[in-house]
Parts: structure tokens; sequence; C-alpha cells
């Protein structure tokens, strides 16, 4: 199971990367500029070409990476709708939740109704989503039924992501696949330049990045970038079944985030402010001992 150490690596990496995108949307740019810098910026793996096995494909597979990337860009500005107006360590883990449940479904309906979990791999499937959940609920706080909706709805385009994904793996070699995906990616970045008050930011000599946004900004993405090709490479090597588990550990993002919203809101509340309770804090210890034995259940099957 190489994959497990991979996929750990790249939650770890995605935590510092959420982190950046919660700083940077506190202020300009809004979601859907913020998007579109993302979607553009996708365009520099081509860099990668001379360096790792390429080709042109056939059209399928092209079209199956542009549907792929569409879904991503769709799925990230939900994401950031999230960040922009909900808590960073609510909106993240509350998708967590819903995602490995459509995963499920979707890779059981994408695979001919053939691709499913073991007895074995159950127990530690319950075990990381219960730890995704419990470390997303906040009793303290209500869930609104707006958040809740954008949880799910951007949950189901990342599930439907890593199902396309998969596919193209199947079709192509890793690195052709990754980058052709990312093509895609950028090439429907570019629809937002349709949008008149994006481009209004975008193009205003108003909208500027200082010397620090900008460097976090780019930062954040190297970062994201990073965690997006051992996320990928995961997807890659990890059987259909297991893009459900995949999911399901992302719980370890959600603990890490909490980790590091915690340790910097003590240390600079005035950067990030997280307000916990004696009991949240005791209810986020208890969901990652649950993760963390989920893990373990899996290392060791």
């Amino acid at each position: 199971m190489s994959w497990l150490v991979i996929i750990i690596l790249s939650y770890l990496l995605f935590a510092l990367a959420a982190l950046g995108d919660r700083y940077l949307l506190l202020g300009p740019p809004n979601s859907k500029t913020y998007s579109f810098y993302v979607g553009v910026l996708q365009i520099l793996v081509l860099v990668l070409i001379p360096f790792v096995g390429f080709s042109i494909p056939g059209l399928l597979p092209i079209l199956f990476c542009l549907l792929t990337g569409a879904m991503y860009i769709f799925a990230l500005l939900g994401l950031f709708e999230g960040l922009e107006n909900f808590e960073a360590s609510r909106i993240i883990p509350a998708i967590g939740g819903f995602l490995p449940l459509f995963t499920v479904g979707l890779t059981y309906l994408f695979s001919g109704e053939k691709e499913l979990l073991g007895i074995r791999e159950m127990l530690p499937f319950i075990l990381l989503v219960m730890g995704s959940i419990f470390i997303s609920y906040n009793p303290e706080k209500k869930i609104s039924f707006k958040s809740l909706q954008i949880s799910a709805i951007t949950a189901f385009l990342f599930s439907l992501v890593f199902v396309l994904t998969k596919h193209v793996y199947l079709m192509l070699p890793f690195w052709t696949g990754f980058i052709w995906i990312r093509i895609g990616i950028f090439l429907i970045a570019l629809f937002f330049l349709f949008f008149e008050d994006i481009r209004k930011e975008i193009f205003s000599p108003k909208f500027t990045f200082n010397k620090k946004i900008l460097i976090l900004f780019l930062g954040t993405q190297g970062v994201g970038a990073g965690a997006s090709i051992l996320q990928n490479w995961a997807v890659a090597l990890a059987g259909f079944a297991y893009l459900s588990i995949i999911n399901a550990l992302q719980g370890l993002q959600y603990s890490f985030l909490f980790i590091l919203v915690l340790l910097i809101s003590l240390k600079s509340p005035k950067v990030l402010k997280e307000e916990i309770s004696k009991r949240i804090l005791f209810q986020k210890i208890f969901a990652i001992l649950l993760i963390g034995l989920g893990i373990i259940f899996l290392a060791f099957n």
C-alpha cells in the first residue's frame, strides 16, 4: 500500500495550502477571481514536459481530461466560496463528511456495479468517516442550510473529479494524464473572463497583489501543486474501490488543519482567530484518534 504513505503526505500539504487560502480569502480577491488565478496557474505544469513522459492521446482521453478539468474548477469555486463565507475548520471538514459517501456511490455506478470495498476495508472506512464527521461537528454553532448545501455540492463535484481522474489514469500514463488534466483546468478557467465582474477585478488598476500577498499566494499554490501531484499519484496507484478510502482519509487533512489553526490562533490571534472550548477540543482529539485508528487498521489489512 505505497499509495497510503503518499496520500498521507499529500493531505499534510493540502492542510498547509488550505490555511494559506483561508488567510488570502480574508480580503480581495473574491472566490471567483481566486479560482481563476488558481486555474490559469495550472498551465505551469507544461514546464514538466521535458522531464517526464508525455504524449498526445486520442480524442476520447482528451475529452475526459477536459471534463475532469471542468469539474475541478467548479469544485474549486465551491470550496473557495465556502472558505470565503465560513470558517476553514468548519466548511472543509463538512465537505469531507459527504465526499467519501458520494465516492462510494459514484465508484459503484461508474465501474458497472463491480467495485465495492471488501469486508476488511469497511471497518477502517467507517472509522475514517466517523473521524471526519466528529472533527467537523460543532454543537456550539448552528449548521446553516447554506453551508450544508455548498458543502454537499462541492463534495459531489470533488467526488466526480476523483472518479473521472481514475478513469484518465486507466487510459493514459500518469504524467500524460496529469498534464492533460491541468491543461483542461487552464482552458476551463479562461471562461471566467467572460464574466464582466471578474474581468473588471482582474484588469482593474486598483486590484494588485502586494509583495507579501503575492509571495504567500505563490507559496500556497506551490504547496498545493505538490499536494495535488501526490494525491493524483495515489489515485493512479490505488484500486478503483479504494477511491472512497482515499477520500475518507481526508480526515487527516482536517486534523492537520485543526492543529495548524489552533497553534496559529494561540500564538497570533490577530492573524487567524479560532475560538475552541474544552468540549470541542476533546471532541476533535477524539476524532483524530478515530482517524489514527482507522489508518492503523488500514495499514495492517
